[in-house]
């Protein structure tokens, strides 16, 4: 929407939630009328990215408004829900949001956040820096020479002292990650410990699901309640649908209060009039939004190169109990086939949500489900090339994913691998990650499958790590924002979520996205805000 004039010194409302808890969070799902405010800086997306750059700007002394289309539920509350309820109720799509491969390329589940935190609360945690041979790539093939691990240092640094990460000892190791590593050094190779953001974890293994203990230092509990002292202001379900623009500028927000009658839907409308828009809804939603705004024609760019780490989770059945939920979700990594693209990670599934995948109907599933004291899971995921792309139709985004042979080539090693590891651990049986395939119970008859015969529609494959769709680089041709984060389309528009990252980091992005936000904060908090 294009705003030719908007009023100076326009009174600022403050609504209250109307369940009379006091909550600091206003929850348009309360709201009884609609909303309209102003502010400084509005930023649209709570995640990772959102929160990191609503506390540092909060507290240089900006006005900010946080608005977040999910809904707000405190720690103690998503800790006390089953994995199902947080799947229905923190997840988008409660879960089920699927990337259409295309050709030879599998179909992807792609996992996100829609609450106040994003996807940071339902994360493993798992927090490394930007591998240095990437920030390499960044300068020589993508020109942007500013990303050294100098420059990048005192953004490392407040993120792993705001967010706590540390290194999970020894004794967080699970038996089933226990047992791959012996797998693993029977091959020749080593598991190295995991750093995560948690504080006083107790290895409960439901940090894909909300930890429900408060240990791990997501966004809502490390960035939200510093940038909420500061003066910010957050609203939950509130789903922005338009720019507010003034001249050649960005202005504002407006869309829609999730407060319909009976089933949560859209009622009420808000408009937050800003000086400053920041986008911080994701990889995956920001560019829809853009698209929405009529940005993204000048390079062509929006919504294109998406990376995905393409993850494969393989199990294995041991003769011993292993009971491998005792212990930290992602404990340990190998980073032994970095040069063939490939990082191996532990993992495991709550045993409620791993019966349910099981395999077998009736008496067979029940079976399987009672030996799941004796599996192990581990998992790898591919550094891939940027064969994704969203498209966006009625209002909303579908995706599609076209896997390079390389690419493939790394799927066929992490299962081959993978499997060869658990063998060499003593595994009684491994179950590839092959839709319909029955297990394997032997080196031998790992060996006689052909895994380039095996359509690649066929291998089970997820991600919780889009990047890439609204990329930055240092002409507008090929990018959609500067090394800033800074729209080339638009003043005082910025991208800060895992968007701008121009490649596939090849490990979990979370610090990452976090690192790259503080810093492009840093930056707003010393330029100049326009005036009205």
């Amino acid at each position: 929407m294009n705003e030719s004039a908007a009023p100076r010194g326009r009174a600022k409302r403050r609504p209250k939630t109307s369940d009379g808890g006091g909550h600091p969070v206003t929850q348009g799902r309360f709201l009884e009328e609609d909303v309209e405010v102003d502010c400084d800086v509005v930023i649209v997306g709570s995640g990772a990215s959102g929160a990191a750059v609503a506390c540092e700007l909060a507290e240089a002394g900006q006005d900010v408004v946080v608005v977040e289309e999910g809904g707000y539920f405190r720690p103690e509350q998503y800790g006390a829900m089953r994995p199902s309820e947080t799947l229905r109720h923190l997840f988008r799509d409660g879960g089920l949001t699927f990337v259409v491969g295309l050709d030879e390329s599998p179909m992807v589940n792609m996992t996100m956040g829609r609450c106040v935190g994003g996807s940071s609360v339902l994360t493993g945690g798992v927090c490394f820096r930007i591998p240095g041979f990437i920030l390499k790539n960044w300068r020589e093939q993508q020109g942007l020479s500013m990303f050294t691990e100098e420059e990048l240092e005192p953004a490392y640094r407040a993120v792993e002292a705001a967010t706590h990460i540390e290194q999970v000892p020894l004794s967080m190791r699970s038996e089933s990650t226990n047992v791959f590593g012996v797998g693993a050094e029977r091959m020749g190779y080593e598991l190295k410990p995991m750093h995560r953001n948690t504080k006083d974890c107790n290895g409960c293994g439901r940090c894909n699901f909300g930890c429900p203990h408060g240990a791990k230092m997501s966004v809502d509990i490390a960035y939200s309640p510093r940038a909420l002292r500061a003066g910010a202001r957050v609203f939950s379900d509130f789903r922005v649908d338009s720019l507010i623009t003034k001249g050649a500028r960005a202005a504002g927000v407006e869309g829609r209060i999730y407060n319909a009658p009976g089933l949560r839907k859209p009622g009420g409308a808000f408009r937050i009039h800003a000086k400053r828009v920041v986008m911080a809804a994701g990889a995956y939603n920001t560019p829809g939004l853009l698209r929405r705004f009529g940005l993204g024609k000048q390079s062509g760019q929006v919504g294109r190169n998406m990376t995905v780490h393409p993850g494969f989770r393989m199990m294995a059945r041991f003769d011993r109990k292993l009971e491998g939920w005792k212990g930290a979700l992602q404990s340990a990594f190998a980073d032994a086939y970095e040069d063939q693209r490939i990082t191996l990670t532990a993992l495991y599934v709550p045993p409620g949500v791993l019966a349910a995948t099981m395999k077998g109907i009736g008496p067979e599933h029940i079976e399987k489900a009672e030996g799941i004291p004796n599996l192990s899971i581990f998992g790898g995921m591919v550094h891939d090339d940027p064969g994704g792309r969203l498209h966006h139709l009625l209002g909303k985004t579908f995706s599609t994913y076209r896997m390079s042979a390389r690419d493939r080539e790394a799927m066929y090693t992490i299962t081959r691998v993978m499997a060869e590891t658990y063998f060499a651990a003593g595994a009684r049986e491994v179950y590839l990650p092959v839709l319909g395939m029955a297990p394997v119970s032997s080196m031998d008859d790992l060996r006689k499958i052909d895994f380039r015969s095996i359509p690649a529609k066929r291998y089970e494959c997820s991600s919780q790590h889009p990047l890439g769709t609204t990329r930055m680089g240092v002409t507008a041709e090929h990018s959609v924002v500067d090394p800033d984060g800074r729209a080339w389309e638009l003043d005082e528009l910025y991208v800060v979520d895992g968007g701008i990252v121009p490649s596939s980091l090849g490990v979990n992005p979370q610090q990452a996205i976090m690192t790259l936000a503080t810093r492009i904060a840093w930056k707003l908090r010393e330029r100049p805000l326009p005036t009205w």
